[in-house]
C-alpha cells in the first residue's frame, strides 16, 4: 500500500461495491420501510434498536460513496472534463447532505418514545419541514443524485463504463425503499450499476488508472523495438 495511486484506485472501486450492500441492508432493517406502506406513526418509537442500526447503515452507505465519486471524476479525462468535475463536486455535496438526513430517523425514534407517538411524529415532521432542512439538506441531496447520474453518463460517453450502469444505480436508489418487490429489484439494479463501475476500477491496470498511454519507442535502427 505504499503506492498512493493504487490505494486511491482500490478505495474508489471498493466503495462502489460496498455502498449498495450497506444501502440495501439499511433499507431492510428500517422498520417503517419494511412495513411496506400504510400508517407508520409510532413504528420508529417501538423499534429504536432497528432504527439505530438502519440509520447507521444508510449513513455509511452515503459516506462510503465519496471515494467512488472521486474515482469516477478521476476517470473523466478525454471529453467533458470540466463538466465531469463540476458534476462530481455537486454529487459529493449531495451524498454528504443525504448522510446528514439520516439523523432524522433518530429524532423520530426519540420523540415517538418521549411523547405520545402521534404527537412525537408530528413534532419531528415539523422540524424536518423547516425551510433550512428542505433547502439546505433535502433539495441539495436530490440535486446531487441527479449530478451523480449525469457524471456516470459522462463516463459512459468517455467509454469508461456502460451507459446503463449509472441509470441502474440511480433507479436502484429510488426503488429499493419500496418494500419488498422494489427492495429486491432496486437492490439488484443498484448493485449491478455501482458494481460494474467498481469492478472496472479494480480491474484497471495502474497505467490505465494513471492515464498513461503506452507508445512505441523507436530503436536506433529505426525499428519499433520496445514500448513504454
Amino acid at each position: 500500500m505504499s503506492d498512493p495511486h493504487r490505494l486511491r484506485r482500490l478505495a474508489a472501486g471498493s466503495s462502489l461495491l460496498v455502498t449498495p450492500v450497506l444501502y440495501i441492508a439499511g433499507v431492510i432493517v428500517d422498520p417503517a420501510l419494511r412495513q411496506g406502506g400504510g400508517d407508520t406513526t409510532g413504528v420508529y418509537g417501538r423499534f429504536p434498536e432497528q432504527v439505530s442500526v438502519s440509520a447507521t447503515l444508510l449513513h455509511w452507505s452515503w459516506v462510503l460513496l465519496v471515494p467512488g465519486i472521486i474515482g469516477m471524476v478521476h476517470l473523466v479525462r478525454r471529453r467533458h472534463v470540466l463538466l465531469g468535475h463540476i458534476l462530481g463536486g455537486v454529487a459529493l455535496l449531495g451524498v454528504v447532505n443525504f448522510s446528514a438526513l439520516m439523523l432524522g430517523d433518530f429524532v423520530y425514534s426519540t420523540l415517538e418514545r418521549a411523547m405520545p407517538p402521534a404527537a412525537g411524529a408530528k413534532l419531528a415532521d415539523e422540524a424536518l419541514a423547516d425551510p433550512g432542512a428542505t433547502f439546505g439538506f433535502q433539495i441539495p441531496g436530490f440535486v446531487g443524485l441527479v449530478a451523480l447520474l449525469l457524471l456516470g453518463l459522462v463516463l459512459a460517453a468517455d467509454r469508461q463504463v456502460p451507459w446503463w450502469a449509472p441509470v441502474a444505480m440511480l433507479a436502484g436508489v429510488f426503488t429499493a425503499p419500496i418494500f419488498p418487490v422494489g427492495t429486491v429489484v432496486g437492490g439488484l439494479l443498484f448493485l449491478a450499476g455501482s458494481g460494474v463501475m467498481g469492478l472496472r476500477m479494480l480491474r484497471m491496470s495502474q497505467q490505465e488508472w494513471n492515464g498513461v498511454i503506452l507508445q512505441p519507442v523507436a530503436a536506433a535502427d529505426g525499428k519499433h523495438a520496445s514500448t513504454r
